[in-house]
């Protein structure tokens, strides 16, 4: 079996120029609020996800990530706020918006008695792609993610990591620019979490995508990321690392993020356990 590092060789994709695109952003959330009865989940939480930028969703479990997942992708029908992809309304064109996203749960949802390659042809047609097209994207996000020779074995054969790495594929078979994860790296092993990471990096360097990625792991706000803090419900902060060190005038994020959210609750944001 080969190594969770090892990846096949594709073809090499030209830069994303951020700057040669000035439409709508990837994701835009206004004055997002959401309750399960008389518990407040979210409150009036406002974001931006540009193309083409890897934007990290920071908050310890119960902050309010998930919930937010299932408002953006319509698991949930929101009552509060305004929740647009790529300018298309997720309540007025809900059609034209999630054609345009990809998610990653936080929960596995393949079957685990079907292939790995089934798996992805299920999702492709829920899509209405054609045969043909499916197996060439198939093809290519297998190619991408080191899975080729894995394709027609059943997914409960294939180790937690490489399961991810399917999950992931198939949220990009229909070519979405919106790119939704929920915590994609919890029970993952170092080297797992790293390709990841790695891999989501570069679709939006190369392809352009626009990323939303949720954790309450603080080494995963890694390089440019944009950052946005969020605690009980509330957006604390939002922005590249610089300005998030220089508005709590902190030298690092954990110390950042500790001031944002206070102290006694960080400790749960530095190691896997939540």
């Amino acid at each position: 079996m080969a190594p969770e590092s090892a990846v096949a060789a594709v073809p090499p994709e030209a830069s994303f120029d951020r700057r040669a695109d000035h439409g709508p952003p990837a994701l835009l959330v206004r004055g997002l609020s959401h309750a399960f009865g008389a518990r407040q989940v979210l409150r009036d939480v406002s974001l931006t996800v540009g193309r083409g930028d890897f934007t990290v969703l920071l908050g310890l479990n119960g902050a309010g990530k998930t919930t937010l997942f299932a408002l953006i992708t319509r698991l949930y029908h929101s009552r509060a706020g305004k929740i647009e992809v790529f300018g298309a309304n997720i309540q007025s064109a809900p059609e034209a918006a999630l054609k345009r996203m990809g998610v990653v749960f936080q929960q596995s949802t393949l079957d685990l008695d079907l292939t790995v390659e089934q798996n992805l042809y299920y999702h492709a047609a829920l899509h209405g792609m054609r045969r043909g097209a499916a197996r060439q994207r198939i093809g290519e996000e297998l190619a991408r993610i080191g899975l080729t020779e894995r394709r027609r074995d059943r997914v409960r054969l294939l180790s937690g990591g490489q399961r991810r790495r399917v999950e992931l594929a198939r949220a990009l078979v229909h070519d979405p620019s919106l790119l939704l994860l929920d915590e994609p790296t919890v029970g993952l092993d170092m080297a797992s979490r790293q390709f990841l990471l790695d891999h989501v990096r570069q679709l939006c360097r190369a392809r352009g995508i626009g990323v939303l990625w949720a954790t309450h792991l603080i080494d995963e706000a890694v390089g440019d990321a944009r950052i946005i803090v969020l605690h009980q419900g509330e957006k604390r902060a939002e922005g590249p690392l610089d300005e998030i060190l220089a508005m709590t005038g902190t030298r690092d994020l954990k110390a950042a993020f500790d001031l944002l959210i206070g102290s006694a609750a960080a400790g749960a944001a530095e190691g896997d356990a939540p």
